[in-house]
């Protein structure tokens, strides 16, 4: 039930809140957009609370703001504070200036899938299009979609090509053009005409439509006769200025991104938006493909899981068969089989309630911790199989529940202060401090909440289980094979108690008893070469320091994905 409601992501949500403005300009070169919009959006932000740093770039009629507030802050009350102060700076912008835009609230990782649409038959003005208008809505409806940026084909526009002859023959300006576009592509209200029982609206329809609107709109009358845009231009569709361009193998295309919101599940968000693509591309044009897996940022989470998955397993299993073993006993190997994933459902519960979800760093701590949520189990489950041989070869046994309850009193503080020291070794993660502690603080959390939950669990259910199936379950088996005995032999046969004779799982393992006496030949030879052994470790531990500065460093580990990414960096311009 919790696993259910957490999210789940590539990393933790390791980014402080921030918010982009951007302020277009069209035309204006790069100082005059940093003195008149960029310089006074600054002056403005600055002193905003919580902002902990503020970044900016300019660019040929483009402005770019970034500004980050400190960790424990709301976003959406940051977008908040820094609305109301470019709303201060909105008015004295230069003219020709469009206001200031704050692009949504993304998420640190982004980009949840990218798709390419290619065609033989179709324009790369029809792709666009096609992207812009009929995917991205389509898209942005689902829910946990930031946004859908369209890169490549060309973006459509109604484009009137002035012919400069014809405008000095009819003598018109560019700036009347202008004009007369600007005022003819509106719609104008024209208030009520009331009628007895109703109200009529009044407005005129002025949208252009089509080509030949633009064609017909008059934009002079010389001596009673009207010029129209059709008598000194030509008119037809064309692409605005290219800012950017895409291919796929080999093929123009555009390339479709989707961004997921802050905070919304990868893999849920991903299904969505993969569901929605697969009914779209059924309805695409003739003669348009289109690839959904380009980028898909759910192959990296789906691909951790899986090897978190094959790790339990091949953990579980060597744990299984080096139980059985040392121990030659099938119901000693189950319990502490069990004891692992009752030891993760602790960890992630916890993690549950600390709202931290399952991603690479948290899936990392649990795979780490794969060892030792099994040790403190073995110990105990390996304490009480040893007790219990033992009491059974005693001519008084003590009660088999009480032999359980001392053994797990006898390896009680071992087990505590084992746990102590490998927790203790974990807790400088939480002392890294911005993005560090942000990203590897899950990854102590998880594997700290599973080693703590699995010395509870060695302390309450596998006792519980080693009389379950160690005491009572044997019991049963050895009463049933005693009645079978007194059945068929004699009164002269029978062994003269059912507690002389110990069960074979009962018993010390010839592998115990091999690796025993071997190690007590090594233990006599280190007690009695006491200082070689010392001198020994610690030319051990100076040779291992000494490899320390050989090795390389790294934030974070490499993530083999197989990707290039080819950057190429050109003069301005």
């Amino acid at each position: 039930y919790a696993l259910q409601g957490m999210s789940v992501d590539v990393f933790p949500e390791f980014a402080p809140p921030q918010v982009v403005i951007q302020t277009e300009a069209p035309g204006l070169a790069p100082q005059d957009v940093e003195s008149l919009i960029t310089y006074p959006l600054e002056s403005a932000i600055n002193g905003t609370p919580g902002v902990s740093r503020l970044s900016s770039k300019t660019s040929v009629g483009l402005s770019t703001l970034t500004v980050v507030f400190d960790a424990k802050t709301d976003v959406y009350l940051d977008r908040q504070l820094v609305n109301e102060r470019i709303q201060n700076v909105s008015s004295r912008l230069p003219v020709g200036a469009r206001p200031p835009v704050m692009l949504p609230v993304t998420s640190a990782v982004g980009w949840l899938i990218k798709y390419a649409l290619t065609s033989d038959r179709l324009s790369p003005m029809d792709l666009r299009t096609l992207s812009d208008w009929d995917i991205a809505p389509r898209l942005l409806a689902l829910g946990g979609i930031a946004s859908v940026v369209s890169t490549g084909g060309e973006v459509k526009q109604y484009q009137v090509r002035l012919d400069p002859e014809r405008m000095l023959a009819n003598q018109i300006s560019s700036d009347e053009v202008r004009q007369a576009l600007a005022k003819s592509n509106v719609n104008v209200p024209g208030a009520f005409l009331q009628r007895p029982g109703q109200e009529l609206i009044v407005s005129a329809e002025g949208r252009i439509e089509s080509l030949a609107d633009v064609r017909n709109t008059v934009v002079a009358v010389h001596n009673g006769s009207p010029v129209t845009i059709s008598n000194i231009a030509d008119v037809a569709f064309g692409g605005e200025i290219k800012r950017g361009d895409g291919a796929f193998g080999m093929q123009d295309a555009v390339i479709g991104t989707v961004s997921k919101a802050y905070g919304a599940d990868t893999l849920t968000t991903t299904a969505r938006v993969e569901s929605a693509l697969a009914d779209i591309k059924q309805r695409l044009p003739a003669g348009v493909q289109m690839d959904t897996q380009v980028f898909r940022q759910a192959n990296f989470i789906e691909t951790a899981i899986r090897n978190l998955k094959v790790s339990l397993l091949e953990g579980a299993l060597i744990v299984v068969v080096v139980l059985f073993l040392f121990l030659m006993n099938w119901r000693a190997s189950l319990i502490t089989f069990l004891s692992m994933p009752a030891s993760f459902a602790g960890g992630i519960l916890v993690m549950h309630a600390f709202g931290i979800g399952i991603n690479s760093m948290t899936l990392g701590g649990l795979a780490i911790a794969i060892g030792e949520v099994v040790d403190n189990g073995i110990i105990t489950v390996e304490n009480v199989v040893r007790r219990l041989r033992l009491n059974r070869g005693l001519s008084s046994p003590r009660p088999p529940i009480q032999v359980v309850f001392d053994a797990v009193g006898e390896i009680l503080n071992s087990v505590v202060y084992a746990t102590l020291i490998v927790i203790l070794i974990f807790l400088p993660i939480f002392m890294l401090q911005d993005l560090a502690g942000r990203i590897f603080s899950p990854l102590g959390i998880s594997y700290i909440a599973s080693v703590t939950a699995s010395l509870v669990v060695a302390v309450t259910m596998v006792p519980a289980l080693c009389y379950l199936l160690l005491v009572r379950g044997q019991e049963k088996v050895r009463d049933l094979g005693v009645v079978h005995l007194e059945a068929d032999l004699s009164e002269h046969a029978r062994p003269p108690s059912s507690q002389s004779v110990l069960p074979h799982s009962e018993r010390e393992t010839l592998l115990v008893r091999w690796l025993k006496r071997h190690f007590s030949r090594l233990l006599n030879l280190c007690l009695q070469h006491f200082w070689w052994v010392v001198g020994l470790s610690l030319a051990a531990l100076v040779a291992t320091l000494a490899l320390v500065p050989s090795f390389g460093l790294s934030f974070l580990p490499e993530f083999r994905e197989g990707n290039y990414i080819i950057a190429m960096t050109t003069l301005p311009g």
